[in-house]
């Protein structure tokens, strides 16, 4: 599987498919497995390699490469060596960061091909060479001195070293027709510099805005492995220092914008911020996800007659999915609905102190009875046993979620993030919004909100059964799997031509 091929398609999954489950990974192997006429493969970036010990998801038979590439795995394998610099490969380090920091209109990818990803600039020297260490310890000097110098070099460190891996991922990878990220980020920088080494068409499709999530991230103090490597310290300890990240993926950001052919997002709403950050707009696109209707119709006849009393939550118990604003939701609901059930249905192990969390709180609000932890499960198996579908984020793109409970006739309340609204209530034309609604949309954590909804459809049934046959009605009218497919390859084969 090892060995190169040629391949039609690259697609680069940043901390995803095939190593973690949901989400963007289930969207590249629907992807992937619709359009078996191309030859696909696969480059996936993660932290480090204890963090995905197990694939979880078999590689269909049209992936004809694969590669796993960890960016903070054995940070110090060898002990550093003292080394000089020369006076040209210093020189045009610090000629680099004048040129990002003069505000200037920039291209940001030739500079760093052209300027530090090169062989006079090793890796080796910017971790271990003198001059290096003097121009860290000059700009530490100038803009943060109040700070520990060890949170500001380790951050420095995390920030340069996965830049050269990279450049070096890149340069072997002149075997693919075309390269295609779905995020900006690690995934998008990579393949900004196989387009730049190779002249390769690079197309880009975001699920959720990168640079909003990871200033998210970081402002709520949650630590995400893959920015950071292991012996830095948390990025919370500075203001500066989630400055220093935030800065980087903004600009490695922009940089993916203005390098890539054709720039796709799910829904209008992301296109605009897309734009806002800098894309071009004649290059951006919308193409919204799509579901297998027949498969998920089906499971309706296996629903009970009346409406079970169970809400079901789809996704990885992390901080950006909020489960503890649903777990409070759970508490007002139980009084009114003892017999209540609330199925967090999926992944406990990508945050494992969240996860803690999430259970001791269910314990202490002694919900025992009406709260389960189920992990993963298959949704053909949870859907028909379910009465409402719920995602209680803070931050989404278009769920897959959604729009698989609409086929299979389940109303949905959800936070006002992403796409949900337009999803829940129509927005695409007037036809879609004389459709009605699908379910509720309500804040971004406030449980009371949420309670209030989960009853008015549990109470109501005339209500729960407009909203099923609306989401029925909406997903069979704008968002099938043959129109997702038929979208993408026509976006193949332009850029192949």
């Amino acid at each position: 599987m090892q060995t190169k091929k040629q391949v039609d398609i690259m697609l680069i999954a940043e901390g995803t498919y095939p190593y973690v489950r949901g989400g963007v990974s289930g969207w590249i192997d629907q992807l992937i497995k619709g359009l078996p006429h191309y030859r696909f493969g696969i480059l996936f970036l993660g932290s480090e390699r204890k963090e995905y010990p197990k694939m979880q998801y078999t590689l269909p038979e049209n992936v004809h490469f694969f590669e796993a590439c960890f960016l903070f795995d054995d940070i110090e394998a060898e002990p550093p060596k003292r080394r000089k610099m020369g006076k040209k490969a210093i020189a045009k380090v610090r000629r680099f960061y004048e040129d990002i920091s003069s505000g200037k209109e920039v291209d940001y990818a030739k500079l760093l091909t052209r300027e530090l990803l090169l062989e006079e600039v090793t890796l080796e020297d910017m971790l271990y060479a003198e001059e290096s260490w003097d121009f860290i310890r000059e700009h530490y000097r100038k803009n943060c001195d109040d700070i520990s110098f060890l949170d500001y070099f380790w951050t420095v460190r995390s920030i340069h070293r996965p830049l050269w891996l990279l450049a070096k991922i890149a340069r072997k990878i002149d075997f693919a027709s075309v390269v295609h990220a779905p995020s900006t980020g690690y995934a998008g920088l990579l393949a900004t510099l196989i387009k730049n080494f190779h002249s390769t068409p690079f197309v880009l499709t975001e699920h959720g805005i990168y640079i909003r999530e990871r200033k998210m991230d970081m402002h709520a103090d949650t630590a995400f492995s893959l920015y950071k490597a292991s012996l830095q310290m948390r990025m919370e300890s500075s203001d500066y220092l989630k400055t220093m990240w935030i800065n980087f993926f903004e600009k490695i950001g922009f940089m993916t914008y203005r390098t890539a052919d054709e720039i796709l997002s799910l829904f209008n709403g992301a296109r605009e911020l897309q734009i806002a950050f800098g894309a071009p707009e004649a290059r951006c696109r919308v193409i919204p996800n799509g579901v297998d209707i027949a498969r998920l119709n089906a499971l309706v006849a296996k629903r009970p007659a009346e409406v079970p009393r169970v809400i079901t939550l789809l996704g990885r118990v992390v901080a950006i999915k909020d489960i503890k604003t649903f777990i409070r939701a759970m508490r007002i609901v139980a009084d009114r609905f003892p017999d209540v059930e609330g199925w967090i249905t999926g992944p406990m192990d990508e945050d494992v102190h969240y996860a803690g969390e999430c259970q001791r709180m269910v314990a202490s609000m002694q919900l025992e009875k009406n709260i389960r932890f189920l992990g993963f499960q298959k949704i053909d198996d949870i859907l028909p046993k379910t009465g409402i579908l719920t995602l209680t984020s803070v931050s989404e793109g278009m769920p897959l979620v959604i729009l698989e409970g609409f086929a299979a006739g389940l109303p949905c309340v959800t936070t006002d993030v992403g796409s949900c609204s337009e999803l829940i209530y129509g927005a695409l034309d007037e036809e879609d919004i004389a459709l009605g609604q699908a379910g509720e949309v309500v804040p971004v954590a406030d449980a009371s909100a949420l309670a209030n909804a989960y009853i008015r459809l549990l109470e109501d049934d005339a209500l729960w059964k407009a909203c099923s046959a609306s989401g029925r009605k909406r997903v069979e009218r704008y968002y099938t799997q043959a129109d997702f497919f038929r979208k993408y390859d026509r976006i193949y084969r332009e850029v192949l031509d």
